[in-house]
């Protein structure tokens, strides 16, 4: 025997539940289209920032050449000390 109230009730649940399921995922589509647009503005400030950073240094090399080179091998020094010293410090 076939219990309609129960089918009733069944059909009202769904006609309830369907549409917060539907605002729910649409809500969750929107949060994600914000997430990307966040990481795609994020990613090309962080490009244009490095390009900055590249010309300036560019242009600091170019300005000064031998301070970029004393720089440079000071740095190099610096790092070849630091793992020279982490080598000896393991054995």
């Amino acid at each position: 025997m076939f219990d309609y109230k129960r089918a009733d009730i069944t059909h009202h649940m769904n006609d309830q539940v369907v549409p917060l399921l539907d605002r729910a995922a649409d809500r969750v589509d929107e949060m994600a289209n914000q997430s990307v647009d966040t990481v795609r503005k994020s990613t090309q400030a962080l490009r244009s920032k490095a390009l900055h950073m590249s010309e300036g240094t560019v242009n600091y090399i170019r300005d000064k050449p031998v301070k970029a080179m004393l720089m440079a091998a000071a740095t190099g020094l610096a790092l070849m000390s630091l793992f020279a010293f982490r080598g000896r410090s393991r054995r």
